[in-house]
């Protein structure tokens, strides 16, 4: 499979495309979607890179990418990828990150973003500073599509009246053997449980459509799992413009499901669905007294663009050759790695936190843990309790 575009409708150099990370994510999204958009303009993929030579050799046969490399500094200076796309564990993010953006490459990050919102500030302070890049935007795929740009449009301008009550779901199913991979569970490795690793898709998506958030409280819990992080979290998030929202976080729940409904004053707005939707997957129901014609309108989703991969990184190789801040950069993508934070913040001290309240110097902004007793890891070498 060779994904080298030649179309003569483009007279443009082809963007040059590097993978970092040649496993599930990468076979399964990022390689798919440069595919899929290479087909209609200039894009090449000109290298991959794995700390396993082996899969990175295997990759790039069965992609037809001409170059492996085990090595992320020799493949940056040897190629000089325009962007870079990260499927590597979340621990590496930031270093990967920021070197990929001094080489001068825009940089597409898997979520979760990194493991701190330090080490999201120290991202964003090696994007360039002219204007026009480098820069580097989190996955955050289910705020794409078609669905949700028309209900972002009809919440934006109050066509359905004020938003007032808002629910976000991720409940999921994880068992042991999930949780027997020797990294998983663990704060260095995953940076948290399901509100990070799970929940934090829909928790963007509900950030794209309310807009910003005020206050947070908590709660979380190990409930079944013997693990550092926790399997499950539940909280109330008060937003700035009133709306008022619970979030649920879990890998418990074998009924699995991921919804958003958000209750306005004229419609109740519904998306129901696992690891993506379509304009099928959303429901608007009118209140009394909403003409049919108005309703018929508010459903009118146009032509269907699921929520994917390749939804997000066609925007983004549009911005890249603009030379513009993409979506889910910046501070755009730094609110929900902010909010997850401030769950886990409210939930492991019990109190109520605030948007912006998690600054340097607040045990919470350099890891989400917080240092909090009964959850953050043991030290190395801290000696064990023997009984009487």
């Amino acid at each position: 499979m060779f994904v080298t575009t030649s179309n003569p409708s483009h007279r443009e150099q082809p963007v040059r495309v590097a993978i970092v990370g040649t496993g599930a994510i990468a076979r399964g999204s990022h390689l798919p979607a440069l595919t899929a958009l290479a087909a209609g303009r200039p894009l090449e993929i000109v290298a991959a890179v794995d700390v396993d030579a082996a899969s990175a050799e295997a990759f790039c046969a069965e992609a037809g990418i001409a170059r492996p490399y085990t090595d992320l500094d020799r493949m940056l200076a040897e190629q000089r990828p325009d962007l870079v796309t990260l499927a590597t564990p979340p621990r590496f993010h930031r270093d990967q990150t920021v070197a990929a953006l001094r080489a001068g490459a825009w940089v597409w990050c898997e979520k979760p973003p990194c493991p701190s919102l330090e080490d999201f500030d120290a991202i964003e302070a090696a994007e360039g500073s002219g204007g026009d890049g480098p820069y580097a935007a989190i996955v955050f795929q289910h705020r794409f599509g078609s669905g949700a740009r028309h209900v972002r449009e009809l919440l934006a301008g109050q066509a359905m009246g004020r938003p007032l009550v808002a629910h976000c779901q991720t409940t999921w199913y994880r068992d042991e053997a999930y949780y027997s991979v020797p990294w998983r569970g663990s704060w260095s490795s995953e940076g948290g449980g399901p509100a990070m690793g799970h929940g934090i898709h829909q928790m963007d998506l509900l950030l794209d459509l309310l807009g910003p958030w005020a206050e947070i409280r908590a709660m979380a819990g190990r409930l079944v799992h013997d693990v550092e992080t926790e399997d499950v979290s539940t909280a109330l998030v008060r937003f700035e413009n009133g709306t008022m929202a619970t979030v649920v976080n879990s890998v418990l729940s074998p009924d699995e499901v991921s919804r958003i409904r958000i209750d306005c004053v004229r419609a109740t707005v519904e998306l129901t669905h696992l690891y993506g939707h379509r304009n099928a997957d959303w429901r608007i129901t009118p209140a009394p007294g909403v003409t049919p014609e108005e309703a018929d309108a508010w459903r009118d989703f146009g032509p269907d663009v699921p929520s994917s991969h390749e939804a997000q990184l066609e925007g983004l190789l549009d911005d890249l050759r603009a030379g513009r801040r993409p979506r889910s950069s910046g501070a755009d993508g730094r609110k929900s790695l902010e909010l997850v934070a401030a769950l886990y913040k409210a939930a492991f001290s019990g109190g109520t936190v605030r948007a912006g309240e998690i600054v340097p110097g607040d045990p919470y902004y350099s890891a989400l843990h917080g240092n909090a007793p009964g959850w953050a890891p043991e030290p190395l070498g801290s000696p064990t309790e023997v009984p009487a």
